[in-house]
């Protein structure tokens, strides 16, 4: 198997809304995961894509996570891909790192239409997040069974930068100290 290349991942940072954080078992955590990723992304030029799922009715992405100059995706669809703005905003990149909530909805269905797209999939899982601990268990499980494969953030960044050597190495090594 190989490891995750800055030049060929997109981060798709879905569903972290305001009025669905506060349901979250252990939200904040998820969401420090994925600041983790966003800021690593931006450093290692790896484009980001983030989706709020009925931003009208849960809000839109949670101040911790500023979107910046990156594309939002507005869906009512569960399954990202399945949304109409969704093929034509993500890039052709053919790895994916996803972090999200709830892991046992959008972030499970949508993890399952990008493998079936054909995309390499590697889902943070300690970046994604459930109001149920049981139910981002067995998301993960499934998720896995269908090919997807299970990361956490450090392995994401370490398999993004290499080499101690990377000259933003000691930069990044302290978005997870």
């Amino acid at each position: 198997m190989r490891t995750i290349n800055p030049e060929t991942s997109t981060l798709l940072v879905i569903d972290f809304q305001s009025r669905l954080m506060p349901a979250i078992e252990d939200g904040a955590a998820s969401t420090a995961n994925a600041r983790r990723l966003i800021n690593a992304a931006a450093m290692l030029d790896v484009p980001t894509l983030f989706t709020e799922q009925n931003p009208k009715g849960l809000g839109s992405t949670v101040n911790e996570l500023p979107t910046g100059n990156a594309a939002v995706v507005h869906k009512m669809t569960f399954d990202a891909s399945r949304a109409e703005t969704f093929p034509g905003m993500i890039p052709s990149r053919p790895d994916v790192v996803v972090a999200g909530c709830e892991a046992h909805v959008c972030v499970l269905q949508t993890v399952l239409g990008l493998l079936d797209a054909g995309r390499k999939v590697f889902v943070a899982r300690d970046a994604i997040g459930s109001r149920r601990a049981e139910s981002k268990e067995a998301a993960i499980r499934r998720m896995e069974r269908h090919g997807a494969e299970i990361v956490t953030v450090e392995m994401v960044l370490f398999e993004w930068l290499g080499t101690a050597e990377h000259p933003r190495f000691r930069e990044a090594v302290a978005l997870i100290k």
